[in-house]
């Protein structure tokens, strides 16, 4: 499952949710695999990987950022709104992304940004968590987070821009990963199901099950 928590708790509270409901319908929530995304910004300190994320911050189109921001709260029009006042209170109830709409509005409540700030922040990172730092940094976070039961399938890494972002996460997060034992050095399988651990399941329409 693909994910887009922003804090720790809000992830191990997925998680728990996630793995006890697949407990309660008799799956082994073992083969339930949380995912979440991150958008990781790499520098030789974390105040360089700030200034990166600032620099491609500058060149958003605010009116990018708004219509992206409308569609993640349910297609409600948002360009009529100052862009410096927080996010209004009273947007109409949806039928849409529930799960990230309500993600996103806990993250404007809890960092109290602008209309502005949010639209950018999620036009930057499609909402998922961006993280800051050395790529010591990044992977103390990644293993932070698998540690403590938010994450055990690995993460979307969703790279700020290509192809730069990901050969820098490449080149110097994950062999960190891989000397700590928390990243594979060989893949295992050809599939994404192998490489993840995960059990085929059996078709309903397997010859076999139905004859016997």
């Amino acid at each position: 499952m693909f994910t887009a928590q922003q804090t720790l708790e809000e992830a191990q509270q997925f998680y728990k949710k996630v793995k006890d409901v697949a407990k309660s319908f008799g799956r082994n929530p073992d083969h339930v695999k949380i995912m979440p995304g991150i958008s990781p910004y790499i520098g030789r300190t974390e105040a360089e990987a700030r200034e990166k994320y600032e620099q491609l911050q500058q060149l958003i189109l605010p009116e990018l950022g708004i219509h992206l921001l409308s569609e993640y709260l349910g297609g409600f029009d948002l360009s009529p709104y100052p862009l410096d006042e927080p996010l209004p209170e009273d947007l109409p109830a949806s039928n849409g992304n529930l799960s990230r709409r309500q993600l996103i509005l806990d993250l404007a409540k809890r960092e109290h940004l602008t209309l502005r700030e949010l639209s950018l922040r999620l036009a930057g990172s499609r909402g998922h968590k961006i993280i800051f730092g050395t790529p010591e940094d990044i992977a103390d976070q990644l293993q932070e987070w698998v540690e403590n039961e938010a994450a055990d399938g690995g993460f979307n890494i969703m790279p700020p821009y290509l192809p730069g972002a990901l050969d820098e996460f490449v080149e110097q997060v994950v062999p960190i990963l891989q000397a700590r034992g928390l990243f594979r050095k060989e893949y295992e399988g050809r599939t994404l199901r192998e490489n993840l651990g995960l059990l085929e399941p059996q078709s309903r329409y397997d010859y076999q099950k139905v004859k016997d």
